[in-house]
């Protein structure tokens, strides 16, 4: 990530099996999609948003 940006890692912790698209496509939109996976990503109000949408199969890590 570029120096200076703030920065969160958000582990997937639910499995996406037997869940709607919709929360499919915010899983792959994160960079997620397997279990126990981290990515770390800029911290925006859209990054935000999309972790309080799943809070049930995400958790923030770090950040």
């Amino acid at each position: 990530m570029a120096q200076g940006k703030k920065t969160i890692k958000i582990k997937q912790i639910g499995s996406p099996i037997r869940r709607p698209e919709s929360q499919k496509k915010i899983l792959i939109g994160l960079g997620l999609g397997k279990m126990h996976r981290v990515v770390e990503l800029e911290d925006t109000a859209e990054v935000r948003g999309a972790i309080k949408k799943l809070p049930h199969m995400v958790e923030v890590v770090e950040g």
